[in-house]
């Protein structure tokens, strides 16, 4: 982490801005980004991050505004038809930029802590977790037609526990070995790697089907708008939902085969193994 006692200079230039605020390290991190963020966010978040810094934002108030952006994304989904499902994209990819900004703002400040990294993980877990209540809201018709409805809903509220029981999966790793006396597991794709066997050849098929990957925020909103398109082309098949409706259906069995998958995954790798004396 930059020693918060160095100093800065009050207008950086980009580039000296980008090699405190985006080192090699940060981006080279097996987990660390999405593909959004290495596709294209990368590229415009100093834009955003260093004009934060010079109004004197702190990286926890960037991170409040992630978290903020992200529960905007869910709240959006409850507006009906093709305004809503739009919206939620853009509060989505908001959400990501930010996320990519308060982690450079806390670099660039050298305020890097737990409790910004508590706070990202509120952001997350809790956008990522409304998302599905939103869209069994939305496979319900709406607000207004909830009562006639519930079994939507319920739909809904399962595929946020099983998102968020998949999300917790590499916690619990890291609480495990916390409470086992290890260090934190190394993040690359070495330490995640299941031992050779069933699991291994498993996982190594799921890359060409990478259904795990769909219960992001950025991908939950990019898949409810192509079900509000489906909505709109299907007319009144299944209540005019057929899109939103098929969603949230397929989307729930894929989610507990994600966990299954995931929690066969951690057991087979060396992340939970006691060291050798």
């Amino acid at each position: 982490m930059p020693d918060p006692a160095t100093p800065r200079p009050s207008r950086p230039t980009l580039a000296e801005y980008r090699a405190i605020a985006q080192p090699p390290e940060v981006r080279s991190r097996r987990s660390a980004e999405h593909w959004v963020a290495d596709l294209y966010l990368r590229d415009i978040s100093p834009y955003v991050s260093r004009p934060l810094v010079r109004l004197g934002l702190s990286a926890n108030a960037v991170t409040g505004l992630m978290i903020l952006s992200g529960w905007f994304a869910a709240g959006s989904l409850l507006v009906p038809g093709l305004v809503g499902v739009v919206l939620a994209v853009l509060f989505g990819q908001l959400q990501m930029l930010l996320d990519c900004a308060d982690g450079e703002v806390a670099r660039w400040r050298g305020t890097l802590s737990p409790a910004g990294t508590f706070l990202d993980k509120i952001g997350h877990y809790t956008t990522e977790s409304l998302i599905p209540i939103a869209l069994g809201v939305r496979a319900a018709g709406g607000l207004p037609e909830m009562s006639d409805h519930y079994g939507w809903t319920t739909l809904g509220a399962l595929l946020a526990v099983v998102i968020l029981l998949n999300k917790s999966l590499n916690d619990f790793v890291h609480v495990s070995r916390a409470f086992s006396g290890l260090p934190r597991v190394p993040d690359s794709a070495e330490a995640a790697a299941p031992r050779p066997g069933l699991v291994a050849r498993l996982r190594r098929l799921a890359r060409f089907v990478p259904f795990h990957r769909l219960y992001h925020s950025v991908e939950l909103t990019l898949f409810a708008l192509v079900a509000a398109v489906v909505d709109l082309l299907a007319g009144d098949a299944w209540g005019g939902l057929a899109g939103t409706r098929t969603l949230v259906v397929v989307l729930l069995p894929l989610a507990m085969l994600a966990v299954v998958g995931h929690f066969l995954a951690i057991m087979a790798s060396s992340r939970l193994r006691a060291p050798t004396p």
